[in-house]
């Protein structure tokens, strides 16, 4: 039977809120594609296909600036409202970062100071992670490298992950002016223990990504690295379980020459996402065999869970955030920004809990006794 069966009369309304302007190809910018459906057996099914929103800012670890975030936004609209699209992928331009979260020089260069104006910035973040939640396709994230801070949030907000073995996840909040309450207080404790949770939103720690597969962050965890035509596993990572002061252990990182070794193999080594890409469209084929209203239900009554707390919690949060403008965060993003004049990305904790201690107030005098100094 042929696809153009419908008469001229009916032809199709066009129901998306948004238009191209959000999107580019010139970084930092937010791309968006339409790529064919196709079989395991490399047939392509006419007329469907997957809606690929990347981000491109690979200079500044894909992190979001305002206007990629009203990308990725009207991504997901139009990715929602075009009857073709099967399901989404949400991933990033290289092979070093899928998102380290919003844009730090940003940050610091426009919104610290500026609560409004952060006020407003939340408001369209916010609408971000609403618009992954509300998708009225099945959300992928392709994780092609690391996921940290509102990366991690933007990525815990989908529906499914597979990842690159490179990759590494975890929050940077309090050590860097902010809160993980862009979704991660709200999300992790469902896919994580709670104390998992808890840790992984207050330590900044980074976690391999065969960790979080071990932990049911994500749902697969391929190689990406291939030498003489083998795939090789990623050498910083202990890849068998062992029992460590009494603890069992999987997928931690490894010290000493070990480390070293492993950071200068892969100064040099080729990536190669093949197996990220298969596991990609094994998803994508998988989800164009099923009914979409069966499958489209069966997805918002999961996301309900996460939903749930998100909802109760995102304006208080949005105010919250704002209002940090004028305190820590401000010290916290412009220690980061200024980092390659100072040599050290965060400020002097010790100092600032004594200053704070003594009742000092939160002003520019203090900023400047915990800044770093230029070297």
């Amino acid at each position: 039977m042929s696809l153009n069966w419908l008469p001229r009369e009916h032809e199709l309304k066009d129901h998306d809120l948004w238009g191209d302007e959000f999107f580019g190809t010139e970084a930092p910018s937010v791309i968006y594609e339409k790529r064919p459906i196709v079989s395991p057996q490399g047939q392509t099914a006419e007329g469907l296909y997957s809606a690929w929103i990347i981000l491109n800012n690979p200079a500044q670890y894909n992190s979001y600036t305002t206007k990629m975030v009203k990308g990725v936004i009207a991504g997901l609209s139009k990715a929602s409202m075009d009857r073709s699209v099967v399901a989404v992928v949400y991933t990033a331009v290289g092979d070093r970062a899928f998102c380290t979260g919003g844009n730090t020089k940003e940050y610091a260069e426009y919104y610290a100071k500026r609560p409004n104006e952060y006020g407003l910035y939340m408001d369209l973040f916010n609408g971000m992670i609403d618009a992954i939640l509300d998708c009225k396709k099945p959300v992928i994230c392709r994780v092609n490298g690391m996921r940290i801070a509102g990366g991690q949030e933007t990525g815990t907000a989908c529906d499914l992950s597979v990842s690159s073995d490179l990759a590494v996840f975890g929050q940077a909040g309090p050590r860097h002016g902010s809160a993980p309450v862009g979704g991660a207080t709200d999300f992790l404790p469902w896919m994580l223990s709670v104390e998992d949770a808890m840790w992984s939103s207050i330590s900044c720690e980074l976690w391999s990504a065969y960790k979080m597969k071990a932990k049911g962050l994500v749902s697969k965890v391929v190689p990406v690295v291939k030498q003489d035509g083998k795939w090789v596993r990623n050498p910083q990572v202990i890849t068998d379980t062992y029992v460590r002061d009494g603890e069992i252990v999987y997928g931690e990182f490894k010290t000493g020459a070990e480390a070293n070794a492993a950071r200068e193999f892969l100064k040099t080594a080729k990536t190669d996402f093949e197996l990220l890409d298969k596991a990609v469209g094994d998803l994508l084929w998988t989800f164009t065999n099923l009914f979409p209203n069966c499958l489209q239900m069966s997805i918002d009554s999961i996301r309900q869970k996460k939903k749930f707390f998100w909802d109760m919690n995102k304006l208080s949060y949005r105010h919250w955030l704002a209002a940090n403008m004028n305190a820590e965060a401000y010290a916290g993003f412009n220690a980061f920004n200024s980092r390659k004049l100072t040599g050290q990305d965060v400020i002097d904790f010790v100092k600032y809990r004594q200053l704070t201690a003594a009742g000092h107030p939160v002003d520019d005098e203090l900023f400047e006794a915990v800044l770093g100094k230029p070297k």
